[in-house]
């Protein structure tokens, strides 16, 4: 693969380093080479309006100047995902005792989950840099999305999964006709040969390895589309659930960015992060008070968020602290509480890492570390669908009857 001074990536500008700010032109580059730390997209955004960004389409594209994609992105084919609902949760609102509740529905998505959002951003920066394939390492979610974008856009992909992942993540991944490879461990031992073999094809790209500063950028799309949705006004507060961290650092970063541009007025919200307690190696930092992550081994129901080594977990702490947030974590019977809780109040079918999410909202409640009266925003990343394992042992008929009404009545009123 080469890559010419002629790549245009919208107002991009360049490359930054997280740590030690050293830049490096716009390319196929992921870590710093003075001190291997991680890259992230700088801009000149220059001027920037409500009525441009308004007058966009109903999808991420309508951001288009404020992420790394050429100006004719909604020309080429992909998945256009984006423009969600938000959705006001007054009943669940009520039953947790909050003054205001929005959910951010990204299982609206074209493979019902967020990630679309980023795979659509890494699709159109990894064709403008002159890459062939499209692939990734995955927990589930993000395969589903990498197969789905590479069949839009008529390349080539290779999606790597553990071996034990949900079934119907496994399906919805193969039915596109990507080279969908099971191995043998866990996301972490997956991404380990991810990050070789993109050592070995340089015309392959990695999602969220080498070309993961362009996909990260897609998450700042839901703090961006929450605020536009809301009215131009900030939340107070954001509960977003943790993986790798990058979703929640980049929703930070779109909040700040709306700030500086002189797009919306006030300080930028609380975040708060969710984990599951079987894998919360960001939880268990950020309570005892620590700046670095220590991976564990993941062991829960919540797959899409097993990363026991997340690349953003520091930045996480750091995002945390900084705006006066939390990152909590709950066992897998919350996170079934919490699947069937949002299920109930609100309709909305979350797969784990939503009941993680509603979870971890309701025991910040409980503990007093998130404010009742202030207007809040929590994401769910995914579809119930997904994950039908996590439920379906505690949910299912009231009972068997004969075709009679009688049979009916004396089950509905226990006789």
């Amino acid at each position: 693969m080469t890559v010419t001074g002629t790549t245009s990536l919208g107002r991009a500008t360049h490359l930054s380093c997280r740590e030690c700010g050293t830049t490096v032109e716009l390319g196929p580059f992921y870590a710093c080479m003075e001190c291997f730390g991680p890259l992230e997209v700088a801009y000149d955004f220059g001027t920037i309006t409500r009525e441009r960004i308004e007058s966009g389409p109903r999808s991420i594209w309508r951001y288009r100047d404020l992420l790394p994609v050429p100006e004719t992105v909604t020309e080429i084919p992909n998945t256009d995902p984006g423009f969600t609902p938000l959705v006001r949760a007054d009943n669940l609102a009520r039953e947790l005792g909050l003054k205001r509740l929005w959910i951010k529905n990204d299982a609206a998505n074209p493979t019902h989950s967020f990630k679309d959002r980023v795979v659509a951003v890494a699709l159109a920066a990894a064709r403008e840099l002159g890459f062939k394939v499209l692939a990734c390492p995955s927990t589930g979610n993000l395969a589903n999305a990498v197969a789905a974008a590479a069949a839009r856009a008529g390349i080539t992909s290779y999606v790597f999964i553990p071996s034990n992942l949900e079934q119907p993540k496994i399906t919805t991944s193969a039915v596109y006709g990507t080279t969908l490879v099971a191995v043998e461990g866990n996301y972490d031992d997956v991404n380990r040969l991810a990050s070789e073999l993109a050592g070995e094809h340089d015309d392959w790209a990695f999602v969220n390895v080498n070309v993961r500063p362009y996909y990260a950028e897609g998450s700042k799309t839901l703090g961006y589309e929450t605020t536009e949705q809301l009215g131009w006004r900030l939340p107070r507060q954001v509960v977003i659930p943790v993986a790798s961290g990058s979703q929640l650092t980049k929703v930070d970063k779109s909040f700040r960015e709306l700030v500086q541009l002189g797009l919306v007025e006030g300080d930028a919200p609380a975040i708060f992060g969710a984990q599951a307690t079987g894998c919360s190696p960001v939880a268990t930092a950020f309570k005892a008070g620590h700046d670095v992550v220590k991976p564990v081994r993941p062991d829960t129901i919540a797959k899409s968020l097993a990363i026991g080594n997340p690349a953003d977990g520091p930045y996480v702490l750091d995002v945390a602290r900084r705006t006066g947030g939390a990152v909590e974590d709950v066992s897998d019977e919350e996170v079934v509480d919490g699947i069937r809780l949002l299920a109930r109040t609100e309709g909305i079918f979350a797969e784990t890492a939503g009941g993680v999410t509603v979870a971890v909202l309701a025991k910040l409640l409980r503990e007093g570390k998130l404010d009742p009266d202030a207007e809040t925003v929590i994401f769910n990343t995914g579809d119930g669908l997904k994950t039908l394992d996590a439920v379906s042992s505690v949910v299912g008929p009231a009972g068997t009857i004969a075709p009679t009404t009688e049979a009916f009545h004396s089950l509905v009123n226990g006789g």
